[in-house]
């Protein structure tokens, strides 16, 4: 589906107001280019961790829908930070999802949770109904986060809709991340005019299931129209970390060489992930479109040019 196309179709499954936290985190601000209109405060702005703001910033923006984006996301640093890392991610979700409860309660909420929450996969593909069993703090944190929305739907009918994107990537992704970080070496190389571009990996015959972010945001563009409940975000298949250099190296404009960096690899690493998103595609007729050959070009692009305009 061509790029206008696929734009055209989001926008055709939300008409209303909308509210957005994280708009300015990775996949926020791809999202935000599908809900020109949304109320989307900045964490200066808005506090999420302040009950009474956020309260004050949903009843301001009357949302007939709220997508929740917001948290501590690099799984690397909740090692670092558990406490706080699954203390902001719970209380800023609960903090939202009670000043819907008071402010909007006929509001749909998108609670973004995450395919970590499944932890080691007893079968795959994973689907919605495989058991919690999450791996690292900022795990920890997301399936807490999406149990309280469960409970929020169940206790208060609020209409909750939890999604469970696996792997995201694309332009504008950080270099905390597996695609960001390649990408970004690549076009560091580049950058500095080497003869070939030298990328350390942890473990790269870890696999992950991967999806375009804007192909993910479309997602949730649609989540706003279903149902309560659980719902996947995925393709249903996986790449490992050499598979990804393989296509970094396809978009180079040098050779690549790849080499691995112990202090990369994770301790507790899932040696493979993917995702089954029938319940979402069934649901909404939402499928991912854009190859990842296209997202791997584009990601390196966009560090070219941030490179470029920080020179």
């Amino acid at each position: 589906m061509h790029p206008a196309a696929r734009e055209q179709e989001a926008r055709a499954g939300f008409e209303g107001s909308a509210f957005v936290t994280g708009a300015a985190g990775f996949a926020g601000a791809h999202l935000l280019e599908l809900l020109p209109g949304a109320v989307a405060p900045s964490r200066e702005e808005l506090e999420l961790l302040d009950a009474a703001a956020v309260r004050d910033a949903v009843r301001e923006a009357a949302p007939d829908a709220v997508w929740h984006l917001a948290a501590l996301a690099s799984v690397g640093r909740s090692w670092e930070a558990p406490a706080e890392t699954i203390a902001s991610n719970v209380a800023m979700t609960a903090n939202l999802l009670e000043a819907v409860r008071l402010e909007a309660p006929a509001a749909a909420v998108v609670l973004i949770s995450s395919g970590e929450v499944y932890g080691p996969p007893e079968r795959l593909p994973v689907d919605e109904d495989a058991p919690l069993r999450p791996q690292n703090p900022y795990a920890v944190s997301k399936a807490a986060a999406d149990l309280l929305g469960g409970q929020y739907t169940d206790a208060v009918d609020l209409r909750v809709v939890r999604l469970r994107p696996f792997n995201h990537c694309g332009p504008g992704q950080g270099d905390d991340y597996v695609v960001g970080t390649l990408t970004r070496q690549v076009a560091e190389a580049e950058a500095a005019g080497a003869s070939e571009a030298v990328v350390h990996t942890g473990n790269p015959d870890s696999a992950r299931d991967f999806c375009d972010v804007r192909d993910v945001v479309r997602a949730y563009v649609a989540a706003a129209g279903l149902r309560p409940g659980a719902y996947n975000v995925a393709s249903g298949s996986a790449l490992s970390v050499r598979d990804l250099i393989e296509l970094v190296r396809a978009a180079a404009r040098i050779p690549v060489r790849h080499e691995i960096d112990p202090a990369r690899v994770r301790a507790h690493d899932v040696p493979e992930v993917r995702g089954d998103a029938s319940r979402l595609r069934e649901a909404t007729g939402w499928s991912p479109s854009i190859p990842l050959e296209r997202t791997i070009a584009d990601a390196l692009d966009a560090w070219r040019q941030a490179l470029g305009a920080a020179r």
